[in-house]
């Protein structure tokens, strides 16, 4: 039996998912372990690797020819899920960069040292009672804790099918309960009908006077525990929170006594990279493909405003 189908079954073992028991997700795992084909597995190492140095060793020692415009792919389909699982880990670089590096975990190593041995069905047995299995985390159905976001009674929001409403769709529905649980919403807004919807009254008592210029976020709530008023533009194209948007919000807030937080929210990394230089600094970014986490520019505090 070769490596390849080996390590297919070491990862039927860890009961990961079938779309991680594919040939890609094993040869990843073989160069993370330093494993050629004729190698031993008490040779497994623990060397952190690009995953440009991946696709190198596969297309090296296993004859494959991986191009470099696959690494997306590696580390979507093959990297992030073993991360998820504490199988691999990685150097804490940002996800895309170039610099990101993974490796095995130490107790992954460990393991992988005692396959074909007579001790790997005991090391085995204690790895998966002491690491969730990936499946199971997969089968839930958000990893972190999640609240749903409720409108006020009889208030309905249609969107469009465009970019732009799919991602303010996405911050009511992924954003808000993974980082504002106890919002309440003031202002949705959108190209073709400037007030989707509208609390003029609450608005008008929280002293916010936004709404008379063109500074005008996509979407606006309020966390009445923490006092905390959060200016969330949604960006497809243009127009994310910049220095002079932020001054300008500030300008019309001047009666306004809550904390001020803004917020440019993207689709995905890539357009987020389009546009990073020209966002303000000690402002939050959030990106729909990714949201379970954030960014923050800079400032000694996340998620927070400023005074």
């Amino acid at each position: 039996m070769g490596k390849i189908v080996e390590m297919q079954c070491i990862l039927e073992q860890l009961k990961v998912p079938k779309k991680q028991q594919n040939e890609r997700t094993a040869l990843t795992m073989l160069a993370l372990s330093g494993l050629k084909e004729n190698s031993k597995w008490k040779q497994v190492t623990e060397e952190y690797l690009r995953p440009h140095d991946i696709l190198g060793f596969i297309n090296e020692k296993y004859g494959r020819d991986y191009k470099e415009n696959t690494r997306e792919t590696f580390r979507k389909d093959s990297l992030k899920p073993l991360c998820d699982a504490a199988i691999i880990e990685n150097n804490a670089a940002v996800t895309n960069s170039p610099n990101t590096k993974y490796r095995l975990t130490r107790e992954t190593a460990r393991l992988f040292r005692l396959y074909e041995t007579d001790q790997w069905n005991d090391e085995l047995e204690h790895y998966l009672q002491t690491h969730r299995a990936l499946q199971d985390i997969y089968e839930q159905k958000k990893m972190m804790e999640k609240a749903s976001f409720e409108l006020p009674d009889g208030i309905r929001i249609e969107f469009k099918r465009s970019p732009h409403n799919k991602l303010q769709q996405a911050i009511l529905e992924e954003f808000v309960p993974r980082f504002v649980k106890n919002a309440e919403l003031l202002y949705v807004g959108d190209t073709a009908d400037r007030f989707l919807y509208f609390n003029k009254d609450r608005i008008s008592e929280l002293g916010i006077g936004i709404f008379d210029n063109a500074a005008l976020p996509d979407i606006v709530l309020y966390d009445s525990e923490k006092n905390w008023v959060y200016f969330i533009e949604a960006v497809t194209s243009v127009g994310p929170m910049t220095q002079e948007r932020v001054y300008r919000i500030k300008r019309s807030c001047e009666n306004c006594t809550a904390g001020l937080i803004y917020i440019t929210a993207f689709l995905t990394m890539k357009k987020c990279k389009e546009m990073l230089l020209e966002i303000a600094w000690d402002t939050e970014i959030w990106i729909a493909d990714n949201p379970d986490h954030m960014i923050h520019l800079n400032g000694d505090r996340f998620l927070g405003p400023r005074e």
